[in-house]
């Protein structure tokens, strides 16, 4: 059988004002028709730039130095660019990772995939138009009739990256390139999504390249897996071949860099040292070698040619590994940590039926026309020194809970105490005085940092707005904090824009932690980060914790995260806490069907645990919260529901010690499972 795409020594060169970068160098890999091969490694590996390469959607100074890509018994890089834009849609489709930059915002979904039509298979608006909606009710969006007249804005994130699916998959290509396509999205709806490209391309025959970081993935829905680094190829092997048996150092530490939601949680995770190469001036030698704990001088000097180690797997190393990393003295972190609600540790966080309710109005007439009730009567306790995780899907409530708790939106119902002082009645100069005890982490380290400010700056900034020392003063205090977090004192003459994901968020870190707060709230502090950034953050949270006694609320829909970070958890649906308890007791012994259908949804590294949950357990998205369902808000997704679901809201029950459940069916022995039953 002929291959669907082969790329062989592929190079890509790109012109900057003064010199030209290589982001991919000498690729080569195969295609099959029904194969999905999985294109991993870290940011600016070349991942996407070598799927980007194949279909000639390179940026400005782009171009293909040498090399081939053959499709179809055409060398794409030697055909003109009409002929080029003729494969592009009809018979290479392409699924992009932010659909939101990818479909036009003014024209509807279903003319949108009727377009390709059109211009591919010269179709008449009709059938252009009927196919469109063919090809909507295959991917699984619902009332399509409906839909195809809908703009992107009004559709979900999950139904978005449906639409882009379905305008790739319109023409039936041969090969379909997916680039992250899964990374904005829940884990919930990420199942569905790999579920349906996995179901399609049996169906169409059709060969699958998925670029993506995500191990998980890969390992559940990947048959082949090329690792890339600075550009080149590290190694390629089939997938179960290199999760169990990887010869490239990068391989075995980027695989045990990731926190499973499935293991047991261990005090710190494993690293990768240092930064992804300067792809600008890089050095001599293999570009990994400085990260590298098995780099000789050799490394340094040449890069290492390939080694066929059979037909299915090779790598390019001088010293390969035999395998995984074996971590030794794993023992559960609930032995080298103070045990969860200890009675003799004071409150630090105390909320009482605390509710937040927001007013809809007409643009128009300006009259209300419905509330969001985005939180309501959540009832939480975290003690000293402990970690609470809160988890659920987009528009849960989490982030709406994050604020409430440090004041920056007051509730509508309820009271908030911090460190035995009740909060949500006090005067803004008092809460403005109080808040040096509490402070939040943000999601995304550039936008909440001022570009303008350089970082010795926006540290000091708190200290300025409380008024705490003088400038040596706090000088010296910031000086002492970017040491704390792992930077240089060279740090702090320079801007936000200077820095890499990572080192910014431990640069919003020492900002957070600059004033000695007791408790932190962290809202998804490590999900716009590299797998093996984000081990060194996470681990750098766990010591500062126990450096300073802090207190922390972690807001994540990573459960990997949670098991690794939290003593205790709660899941949020629809702005109620459906179960809460120890992060073993939930995730090992979870109450809630929705609990475990989050649990069931997470793709695990490993594909003899992956293969066996690759069909989703849960359908749909979530209700509007404007009008939620009758009684268990999650009812409409529950496969569990019976009529009392429908007629009153289950209330939070007692199923063991500190394990509370919000479910008419949650002491039902049908409903418990383990995780532990997951594995073979």
């Amino acid at each position: 059988m002929n291959p669907t795409l082969k790329v062989d020594q592929l190079t890509t060169e790109i012109r900057l004002k003064s010199r030209a970068i290589l982001p991919v160098e000498n690729l080569s890999f195969e295609i099959y028709p029904g194969e999905t091969l999985g294109i991993v490694g870290e940011s600016g590996s070349g991942k996407t730039m070598a799927a980007m390469s194949i279909i000639g959607l390179l940026p400005p100074g782009g171009r293909v130095k040498s090399g081939s890509v053959i499709f179809d018994d055409k060398d794409l890089t030697k055909i003109t660019e009409k002929e080029l834009q003729s494969i592009r849609g009809r018979q290479i489709g392409t699924v992009f990772q932010n659909p939101m930059t990818s479909l036009n915002p003014s024209k509807t979904i279903g003319w949108q995939i009727a377009e390709s039509l059109r211009i591919h298979k010269m179709a008449t608006k009709k059938e252009a138009l009927d196919r469109a909606l063919e090809v909507i009710n295959l991917v699984g969006i619902p009332e399509a009739k409906r839909r195809i007249d809908e703009f992107p804005h009004q559709l979900s994130g999950g139904m978005r990256q449906r639409a882009m699916i379905a305008i790739a998959l319109a023409c039936e290509p041969k090969l379909l390139i997916a680039d992250e396509p899964t990374t904005a999205l829940d884990v919930t709806i990420q199942a569905q999504i790999l579920s349906l490209l996995e179901d399609l391309k049996q169906r169409l025959s059709m060969a699958l390249l998925l670029v993506t970081h995500d191990m998980g993935v890969i390992a559940g829905h990947a048959d082949r897996v090329l690792v890339m680094y600075g550009g080149r190829m590290r190694e390629e092997a089939d997938v179960e071949q290199l999760f169990s048996a990887m010869r490239h150092p990068y391989t075995q530490a980027l695989l045990s860099s990731i926190p499973r939601v499935d293991d047991i949680r261990t005090p710190y995770l494993p690293v990768i040292a240092g930064l992804p190469p300067d792809l600008i001036d890089p050095a001599p030698g293999c570009k990994f070698a400085p990260r590298c704990t098995f780099a000789s001088t050799k490394c340094e000097e040449e890069e290492p040619s390939e080694t066929l180690q059979n037909h299915r797997h090779r790598y390019s190393c001088y010293h390969p590994v035999a395998g995984p990393l074996h971590i030794e003295n794993k023992d559960p972190l609930e032995s080298v940590t103070p045990p969860t609600g200890d009675s003799l540790r004071p409150k630090m966080v105390l909320t009482q039926k605390i509710s937040k309710v927001y007013n809809l109005h007409s643009q128009i007439t300006q009259r209300q026309v419905g509330q969001v009730r985005a939180v309501s009567e959540v009832d939480l306790e975290v003690r000293e020194g402990e970690t609470l995780g809160i988890v659920g899907e987009s528009g849960c409530g989490k982030s709406t809970l994050a604020r409430l708790l440090v004041g920056l939106e007051p509730p509508s119902e309820g009271q908030i105490s911090l460190d035995g002082q009740e909060i949500t009645q006090l005067r803004k100069n008092e809460l403005r005085r109080k808040r040096r005890n509490f402070q939040m982490m943000f999601q995304d380290p550039y936008s909440s940092l001022d570009p303008r400010m350089t970082i010795e700056e926006s540290i000091a900034e708190p200290l300025i707005s409380q008024g705490i020392g003088d400038r040596q003063e706090r000088k010296r205090l910031v000086h002492e904090m970017i040491r704390e977090v792992g930077l240089l004192d060279s740090s702090l003459a320079r801007y936000p824009h200077e820095f890499s994901g990572g080192q910014l968020q431990r640069v919003g870190f020492a900002r957070t932690l600059i004033l000695s707060p007791k408790v932190v709230v962290a809202d998804e502090p490590v999900s716009a980060l590299d797998v093996s950034v984000r081990s060194q953050i996470l681990n750098l949270m766990k010591t500062l914790q126990e450096r300073h006694n802090l207190t922390y609320i972690v807001i994540s829909h990573d459960l990997s995260v949670i098991n690794f970070l939290a003593d205790r958890v709660g899941v949020m649906y629809l702005g109620r806490i459906v179960e809460i308890g120890t992060t073993d007791s939930v995730f090992r012994r979870p109450a809630h069907p929705y609990t475990k259908a989050l649990l069931d949804s997470v793709p695990v590294p490993d594909p003899k645990v992956s293969r066996l949950k690759r069909a989703p357990s849960i359908d749909g998205e979530l209700p509007s919260p404007i009008n939620p369902p009758s009684g268990c808000h999650f009812r409409t997704r529950c496969p569990f529901a019976i009529d009392l679901c429908s007629q009153s809201s289950p209330t939070l029950q007692e199923l063991d010690d500190n394990h509370l459940v919000r479910c008419h069916r949650a002491e039902e022995a049908s409903l418990t499972r383990t995780l532990s039953a997951l594995t073979p």
